[in-house]
C-alpha cells in the first residue's frame, strides 16, 4: 500500500478540491461496496478519504471484481483527487472480520470510532466535511450503546444544541422538527421552543449553505387537514401558529401550518424553498418517492458540514454487487458544494 502518490491525472487538476472524509458505515452492509464504486467515479471537485479498515475495502473490491489501489492518509498529510480505481484511506481497524449481510455487535465500537475521528478532524480543520454511509441503529443499541442516528450522535459529539435533519432531492428540500421518535411520542416533542429553534436553524442553514437570501419555508401542520380548525387536534392552534406569528414579525418568510396531503403538490411546493415537516414519515416518504437513490441527507446546526446517503445498510444486497452508488455520489457532490460555499 503506497504512502506517497504520483501527481494526480491532468484532467483532474482544477480549483482546489474539497477534502471530504467518508465513513462507509456498517461493514456488513453495502457501505464498503459503495466506497469502492465511488473510487471508480472520480471527481475533480472532491478529495475523498475513506475512514475505514483498508482490508475491508480490499475485500469489497475483490467481491466486486474491481481493481483498487489504496493510498494511506493521516491528518497533516497532503491529498489530491485521484484517478479512477484509487482511493485515499485513513486506516481504522475493524474489531472482527465482517460477513456481508450478517450484523455483528463486535464492530459497533468501530463504527462509532470512525464517526468520532472524522468529526474531530473536521472540527480541527483537517477536512472540510464528512460524508456518512449507512449504519444499522439496532446493532449499535444491541451492543449497549444508546444510538438513535447519525444526526443526534454527531450533534452530541460536536456540542450542537439542536441539529436539524434536511433531505434534498433535486429542488425539493424537506427538514424535520422531530427525527427518530416513535409516532406516539411526536406530539409531546413538538413544543413552541423546539419548533422556533428548528425554524431558526433551518432559516440560517438555507441562507448560509444554500445561498438563499430570503428563504421561503412551507410549514406542515401536525394533524390531518392541519387540525381542521381544532376539530382534529389543537397543536396547530396552540403551538405552531403562535411560533409562526413571532418569526414572521422578525421577517422570516413562513407559510403554514399547511395540510401535508396538499402541501406536497407542485403548485404549493413552487411557493417555497424548503418544507418543514413535523415528523419523519410525514415528509420523507414524499421526498424519497421523488428522488430515492439521488437524495442527500444534510445535518444543519452542526459546527461542521455533514452529508449522508438517503438509504439504509441494505443487508439483503450486501455482498452481491447490486448496490447503487447514486446517493453516495450525490452526498459527496453536495458536501463539496457546501464546502466551497463555506470557503466563500
Amino acid at each position: 500500500m503506497a504512502r506517497r502518490l504520483t501527481p494526480p491525472h491532468p484532467d483532474l487538476v482544477s480549483a482546489p478540491a474539497a477534502r471530504l472524509l467518508l465513513t462507509p458505515g456498517e461493514p456488513a452492509g453495502i457501505g464498503p461496496e459503495l466506497a469502492v464504486r465511488l473510487a471508480h467515479r472520480p471527481s475533480a471537485d472532491a478529495t475523498v478519504i475513506a475512514v475505514a479498515d483498508p482490508e475491508l475495502l480490499n475485500r469489497a473490491a475483490a467481491m466486486l471484481s474491481l481493481p483498487l489501489r489504496l493510498h494511506v492518509w493521516k491528518p497533516g498529510d497532503a491529498a489530491a483527487p485521484l484517478p479512477a480505481g484509487q482511493l485515499w484511506v485513513w486506516p481504522q481497524a475493524l474489531a472482527a472480520m465482517e460477513t456481508p449481510g450478517q450484523l455483528s455487535v463486535a464492530n459497533a465500537g468501530y463504527l462509532l470510532h470512525t464517526l468520532r475521528v472524522a468529526a474531530d478532524a473536521c472540527l480541527a480543520g483537517q477536512a472540510e466535511a464528512m460524508v456518512t454511509g449507512p449504519v444499522h441503529k439496532g446493532i449499535i443499541n444491541d451492543a449497549g450503546v444508546a444510538f438513535s442516528g447519525h444526526t443526534e450522535f454527531l450533534a452530541e459529539h460536536c456540542g450542537a444544541p439542536l441539529p436539524v435533519m434536511l433531505l434534498a432531492a433535486g429542488t425539493l428540500r424537506v427538514a424535520l422538527v422531530t427525527t427518530h421518535l416513535p409516532l406516539s411520542a411526536v406530539p409531546a416533542a413538538i413544543t413552541r421552543e423546539r419548533l422556533e429553534q428548528t425554524l431558526r436553524v433551518l432559516h440560517a442553514g438555507l441562507r448560509a449553505q444554500f445561498g438563499l437570501a430570503h428563504p421561503r419555508i412551507l410549514v406542515c401542520g401536525l394533524n390531518p387537514h392541519a387540525g381542521e380548525g381544532g376539530h382534529l387536534g389543537r397543536e396547530e392552534i396552540e403551538v405552531i401558529e403562535p411560533v409562526l406569528r413571532i418569526l414572521r414579525a422578525e421577517g422570516l418568510l413562513l407559510e403554514g401550518p399547511l395540510p401535508a396531503d396538499t402541501l406536497f403538490t407542485p403548485p404549493v411546493l413552487a411557493r417555497g424553498d424548503a418544507v418543514l415537516a413535523m415528523y419523519h414519515d410525514q415528509g420523507l416518504p414524499v421526498l424519497k418517492h421523488d428522488g430515492f437513490g439521488e437524495a442527500v441527507n444534510i445535518t444543519l446546526g452542526l459546527p461542521i458540514i455533514r452529508t449522508s446517503v438517503d438509504h439504509g445498510v441494505a443487508l439483503d444486497l450486501a455482498g452481491r454487487g447490486l448496490a447503487d452508488v447514486g446517493s453516495l455520489q450525490a452526498a459527496v457532490s453536495m458536501a463539496a458544494r457546501l464546502a466551497r460555499s463555506a470557503r466563500a
